[in-house]
């Protein structure tokens, strides 16, 4: 009898997926490497349990959305963690990571980390005003660790971050069972090493799971992943209530007469840096054909 679940973690070509209260060896048929389509975390699958040798992965179910890099489906929402020192945060790649998970239908949650060595006040003020879910976290003041964890439950979270923000730390401080490693940041290299191999999903208390992203980093996903031209206006949350406001049906939100958005920018009511941000996508991906909007530059 066949079973539906989700894969919690594929290595070597198989492929661990908890179905009906238990856990499963599987392979994949070999259809799917006809097909070109490779099943990752996340996936929810129909499986043909097999006792005396490995289940079989008969089909992949339709994924509401996924990762090139880290891969990864059916997400509920993408933690950023971001350190407010070493390394430095940079604007430009939380509003495009932000913009990405907005487009796929991804709750995107904001985190501070390292509030113990620099504050985070002035960015924080920034994401909550566009009215995103933000929060700081320090390893002296673990007091937004139970808000964070109240997130979690039901959804399937992926946690994200640049080597050294303190990412695996944050997540040992949430879940201390997972025991994830740590490295050190290379002051070298100006970033910490990887220390972590493979997309895994742990469940959490009260339904769900969470995954590290082991070996990636938001880099991967600024390279592998774009917002289309058309899309950017409704991946900035806070441009919502003017996108039908503008003189003209055509605005780009850019520099044009009459733009709504550009006058709440003037009028504080949308922070200038997300708008920059904007921009500087926008001009990225303005001129690129749908064939480049799939291929990583």
């Amino acid at each position: 009898m066949k079973e539906i679940g989700r894969i919690r973690k594929g290595i070597g070509g198989f492929y661990y997926v908890e179905a009906a209260g238990q856990q499963y060896e599987c392979k994949a048929r070999g259809l799917f490497r006809k097909q070109k389509i490779t099943p990752v975390a996340g996936d929810i699958v129909r499986i043909e349990p097999a006792d005396d040798e490995s289940s079989t992965i008969v089909e992949i179910l339709p994924r509401k959305n996924s990762l090139i890099r880290p891969p990864v489906a059916n997400l509920d929402q993408l933690v950023v963690v971001i350190s407010t020192c070493e390394p430095a945060p940079s604007v430009r790649m939380i509003d495009k990571i932000i913009a990405i998970a907005e487009d796929k239908g991804i709750e995107p949650v904001v985190v501070f980390s390292k509030t113990d060595l620099r504050s985070a006040e002035k960015l924080t003020d920034i994401y909550r005003h566009a009215g995103l879910p933000t929060f700081t976290v320090a390893q002296d003041s673990p007091e937004n660790h139970d808000a964070l964890r109240a997130l979690l439950p039901g959804k399937l979270t992926v946690f994200t971050g640049n080597s050294g923000v303190g990412k695996s730390t944050l997540l040992n401080a949430l879940f201390q069972e997972l025991e994830l490693e740590t490295g050190e940041i290379s002051q070298k290299l100006g970033r910490g090493r990887h220390t972590t191999r493979q997309v895994e999903l742990y469940p959490v208390e009260g339904g769900g799971y969470v995954a590290d992203t082991p070996g990636f980093s938001t880099l991967d996903i600024e390279r592998y992943e774009r917002v289309k031209k058309e899309n950017l206006p409704f991946a900035f949350r806070e441009f919502a209530p003017y996108l039908t406001q503008c003189q003209f049906a055509s605005c780009a939100h850019i520099k044009e007469k009459g733009c709504a958005v550009l006058r709440a920018v003037e009028e504080g009511e949308i922070e200038p840096s997300r708008h920059e941000s904007y921009v500087s996508m926008y001009n990225e991906v303005k001129d690129l054909k749908e064939w480049a909007m799939r291929q990583p530059t």
